[in-house]
């Protein structure tokens, strides 16, 4: 733990930036359109149908998350984040000026797409280049940055949108995008030249066939594809499925709190065993949690203390999943084609999550119930932890900048001996 320590704080600056990079960025999007939708229905008079069908634009994401996660290894991450960095402050003003629901959603959908740049492929792959040791703790820091930052700015956000309207909410937005945005950038260190053997556009198609020939990315494809199929119920309909199993009233808010507090413990636990044992078995173990839990749901047993521990394991699950891609992106591709392969896993997420939803909104229609969806989409991510355990035990790309595997968990960087030997006891 000692040497966890000595490497995240010699390695503040990639650490930092991409934590902050990520809370200024689109995962911070759903979390505006929270707080900025009750008073824009309220004006426009728009309907709840109407703003729900924006939705669908989210899926526009899925198709960029590919091009953008190549644009990362060609031009680095600085020059990538650039891009959202600069356009996110021009369409929270574009925002601020809207009077129709089709001008909202030209903005949402241009929003969607050209803020991938400042996403989770982009920023995660300044964090690997520099952590090594602690790579799993420093992606589940990174991962904190849009949840810290919402507990923090969101109860300002709201009550200034309350009082001064939602039109200086937007400006006021533009203003922390552009400020906040900028930071990442100046704390962003350079790409690190051993590290950064360029992925020209000549290579592409090179770089694709190994990806698709290689069987990591086809374990990691369908253990994503099948994970995530139940992400809209732990999102948006949770309430909507402890009320069918007759949870209501404070006893539902509890049990949301406890679901809040496992992404928590989840997130840093899963980035801590990551960096101590076996990567697949720390996947299969803490997204199996999420098979435990849906299927608990599904159960006849509707005791509290039943329900409230699906619901605790199904928080924790979810919790570690951003960790686990991020660190099994790096372990089996290297750094070269992070941004490649975590790009297309990205997207992936994005497909299962509309299959998801478009399974139980059909599954309802037929049965009226939650519990014939959290049945099989829970025995399908029961199924799908457990391809983790069939990821290559050693790499199938040795990093060419590195040459060796990129996830050695005793690789520690140069430099970082003498602050080791600073903090470690008995020395």
């Amino acid at each position: 733990m000692y040497r966890d320590i000595a490497e995240l704080r010699s390695q503040w600056r990639p650490l930092s930036s991409a934590t902050i990079g990520l809370a200024c960025g689109l995962v911070m999007n759903s979390y505006v359109v929270g707080i900025m939708a009750p008073h824009l229905m309220a004006e426009f008079a728009w309907s709840k149908s109407e703003f729900a069908l924006l939705g669908a634009f989210g899926l526009l994401a899925m198709l960029a998350f590919p091009f953008v996660g190549r644009l990362t290894d060609i031009i680095g991450v600085r020059r990538t984040a650039l891009i959202g960095v600069i356009a996110s402050p021009l369409i929270f003003l574009a925002f601020s000026r809207i009077h129709d629901l089709r001008s909202y959603a030209f903005l949402f959908a241009l929003q969607c797409c050209i803020l991938t740049t400042t996403t989770p492929p982009v920023y995660c792959r300044v964090v690997v280049q520099y952590i090594k040791r602690a790579r799993g703790l420093a992606l589940a820091l990174a991962a904190s940055g849009p949840p810290a930052t919402l507990a923090l700015a969101g109860p300002l956000l709201n009550n200034f949108v309350t009082e001064h309207g939602w039109r200086a909410g937007y400006v006021a937005l533009a203003v922390f995008a552009a400020v906040v945005g900028s930071l990442a950038l100046l704390l962003m260190p350079p790409e690190r030249k051993a590290e950064a053997v360029e992925a020209k556009p000549k290579k592409a198609k090179e770089d694709y066939r190994r990806i698709f020939r290689s069987r990591a990315f086809w374990v990691l494809f369908a253990a994503t594809l099948f994970c995530n199929l139940p992400h809209s119920v732990m999102i948006t309909q949770m309430n909507l499925a402890l009320v069918e199993n007759g949870v209501n009233g404070k006893a539902i808010s509890v049990m949301i709190t406890g679901f809040a507090a496992g992404v928590i413990v989840g997130r840093f636990a899963s980035g801590v065993a990551l960096d101590r044992f076996p990567a697949p078995w720390v996947a299969t173990i803490s997204l199996g949690l999420s098979a435990v839990g849906l299927l608990g749901l599904a159960s006849p047993f509707d005791q509290t203390a039943v329900l409230f521990t699906s619901v605790l394991l199904m928080g924790l699950a979810h919790g570690a999943e951003s960790d686990i891609l991020a660190f099994l992106v790096v372990r089996n591709f290297g750094v070269r084609i992070y941004s490649s392969v975590y790009g297309l896993l990205s997207a992936t997420v994005g497909l299962s999550g509309a299959i998801g939803a478009g399974l139980l909104s059909g599954m309802i229609a037929m049965t009226g119930r939650f519990a014939p969806y959290l049945g099989v989409t829970g025995t399908l991510v029961l199924a799908g932890s457990v391809l983790f355990l069939f990821l290559p035990r050693k790499t199938e790309f040795v990093d060419e900048a590195e040459g060796a595997e990129p996830a050695a968990a005793d690789a520690v960087p140069a430099g970082l001996e003498a602050e080791i030997a600073a903090v470690s006891p008995g020395r």
